[in-house]
């Protein structure tokens, strides 16, 4: 299994329980697809860069998964097909990768 980092926005108007909801609904595909969720954070409200579906604001959530990275098409095939995110990224995370904010010795 190789580490990745999901990253998806939720449409401004959904509550925090509603939040919840999709964020369980993201960690069941993720499951489904034969992966394992092993850090999620909520980042909230955010202003975004320009416009996704006449809106300006979206709710961010960044979660740290493993999976398989031939479950990765069907875990975004599914994250496309859930009406209340607007949109995700999937990236891979190199294992000797450092940390946002640790000093690298030069």
């Amino acid at each position: 299994m190789r580490s990745y980092e999901l990253v998806f926005i939720v449409h401004p108007e959904v509550d925090e329980d509603g939040l919840t909801a999709v964020t369980e609904k993201v960690e069941g595909l993720i499951k489904r697809n034969g992966g394992k969720v092993t850090r999620i954070e909520p980042w909230g409200l955010r202003r975004l860069a320009y416009p996704i579906q006449k809106q300006w604001d979206g709710q961010y959530v960044l979660m740290r998964l493993e999976l398989e990275s031939q479950s990765v098409v069907g875990l975004e095939r599914d994250l496309g097909l859930t009406e209340q995110i607007m949109r995700h990224l999937v990236v891979c995370v190199e294992e000797d990768a450092k940390p946002p904010g640790e000093a690298v010795a030069v």
